[in-house]
């Protein structure tokens, strides 16, 4: 049974694990090996507990042990930051789940609008939830001494 709660103390090492498997084997759907692996380099867990001090809402799905296998993290201006699931947890609702409850918490700070930038597999996600499409955003990640050209799409998701 997944259930899910505020993100506490000592999920960072679970939380880096599923993102990085995340991108790792799930995004290699969508991206390349390159891309992937630029991606992944690029992961910092530390963001998480910067978000965290500094009042980001961060929903944690958690199994029958207490790990998390999916989160979010929305941004006090109703950015979403992140959404990921554990590649063994994907196609389980979790991710509408997560953006159910981001949506609540921006409601509750009284944001009318939610904005992302979603991931070719992301995206369709989002569209579920009610986002809409902004634009594609092309761009590069720099890695092993070069750049390496990626993309993902601003979304938004105006609410009252």
């Amino acid at each position: 049974m997944i259930v899910t709660r505020r993100f506490g103390e000592g999920d960072e090492p679970a939380i880096a694990a599923l993102t990085l498997a995340a991108i790792r084997q799930t995004a290699l759907a969508a991206y390349s090996a390159d891309q992937v692996a630029a991606w992944s380099a690029r992961y910092a867990p530390e963001k998480l507990l910067t978000g965290a001090a500094r009042g980001d809402v961060i929903r944690v799905a958690v199994d029958a042990d207490d790990t998390p296998v999916a989160y979010c993290a929305l941004e006090p201006d109703g950015h979403l930051d992140m959404l990921f699931c554990h590649p063994d947890h994907t196609g389980k609702g979790l991710a509408r789940r997560l953006l159910a409850e981001a949506e609540l918490a921006a409601r509750a700070r009284d944001l009318t609008r939610l904005f992302t930038e979603a991931s070719e597999l992301a995206r369709p996600v989002f569209e579920r939830a009610g986002y809409r499409l902004l634009h594609r955003r092309d761009f590069t990640i720099p890695f092993d001494g070069r750049e390496v050209a990626i993309h993902n799409y601003a979304m938004e998701k105006r609410i009252a």
